[in-house]
């Protein structure tokens, strides 16, 4: 079984461009036309959302007019040759990118270079039927894009946002570990950090392809707030991870008793534990630990404030800031429980209306 799972590669986009390419190939054959430049095209023009297909077949469209028509041109005055296939691709790109037709550069390049072989007579008509083909391509792949296997993005996301807290948790007491013990950044959690943060773009990512999905399919009023309470969570991961990328950045130089250091990891495993927690539940210990931080705080600021200022070196210590982070992040762990726990309450009212 464990054989058979790593050949699981055909997901809901490869199935949808074989759909599109066998609808768009047999259409050709019932019109007798040639279904290579519509095949082409169906294949490049599915899209992660049925939006983008809509949004970028009107300028593939266009560009592959300007592939076809540049093919007709050059070929029967140069004919089949090397400077021709040269010549057409260049002025193809040229002149889509003048005209701002970048996101069909692809499709009228491969048009007009696939062209070039089959222009023999009758340019006109062979223009259009190509021209034709070429749509045909691009409304199959749209029309398949829009109603077959419509991609859902939300399990992934809410799954993606799960995993990145925990993630994220891990990384804050590793990188905590290694401020507290002394030692310089590790290679490891540099890695880590770099991993986390591409991983938050990939699904802030799918979230707004999720968004352009609802606006073509019907979605119900719970599907709407439970798209806008992931965002809601990414977004504050997105801060968490900020204030984490301020430690993991910070230059090690601290004078921590042995008896601030077990506070300070308490608070740390603490945090990283709310943040494991599905409902990202907080128990009493912690609001006792993050209130002690506070208090450690406002000494280490006393202490600072009431030096000379011109014998300041750095106004903001190691230790500063240091729990100052950690107190952000308590703080961003609270509107996330607040805002969890409004849903959970929204979802109960909600089947409660409907047992009735």
């Amino acid at each position: 079984m464990n054989f058979l799972k790593k050949f699981r590669f055909a997901g809901g986009r490869i199935a949808k461009t074989g759909i599109a390419v066998f609808l768009t190939a047999f259409v050709c054959e019932l019109m007798n036309w040639p279904a290579m430049f519509a095949v082409i095209t169906a294949i490049v023009t599915i899209e992660p959302t049925a939006a983008d297909s809509i949004k970028k077949a009107f300028i593939r469209f266009p560009a592959s007019a300007i592939g076809a028509l540049f093919a007709v041109i050059i070929s029967p005055l140069l004919g089949h040759h090397a400077v021709t296939y040269a010549l057409v691709a260049i002025l193809t790109i040229i002149t889509c990118h003048k005209l701002r037709l970048d996101a069909g550069i692809l499709v009228a390049t491969l048009t007009g270079i696939a062209m070039i072989p089959t222009i023999h007579d009758h340019y006109i008509a062979t223009f259009f039927i190509r021209l034709g083909s070429t749509s045909l391509g691009l409304i199959v792949s749209t029309l398949v894009n829009l109603w077959i296997l419509p991609p859902k993005y939300s399990p992934i996301i809410s799954r993606n946002i799960h995993d990145l807290y925990v993630k994220t948790g891990n990384l804050l007491e590793r990188r905590g570990i290694e401020v507290l013990q002394g030692h310089s950044l590790h290679r490891e959690t540099k890695l880590i950090f770099t991993d986390i943060n591409r991983e938050i773009d990939k699904t802030n990512m799918l979230c707004d392809y999720q968004k352009e999905e609802m606006k073509l399919h019907r979605s119900s009023r719970q599907q709407l707030r439970d798209h806008h309470y992931q965002f809601k969570k990414l977004n504050l991961l997105r801060q968490i991870h900020f204030h984490i990328g301020n430690l993991v950045y910070l230059p090690v130089r601290h004078s921590f008793t042995e008896q601030q250091k077990e506070k300070i990891l308490s608070a740390i495993q603490s945090i990283k534990a709310i943040m494991n927690h599905p409902s990202y539940d907080m128990q009493e210990g912690h609001f006792i630990l993050m209130k002690e931080l506070l208090q450690e705080f406002w000494e280490d600021h006393h202490d600072l404030y009431s030096k000379e200022f011109k014998s300041i070196r750095q106004h903001f210590s190691c230790e500063t800031i240091l729990l100052y982070e950690l107190l952000s992040i308590h703080d961003l762990l609270e509107e996330l429980n607040q805002i969890h726990t409004m849903e959970k309450q929204h979802e109960h009212v909600l089947e409660k209306t409907l047992q009735i």
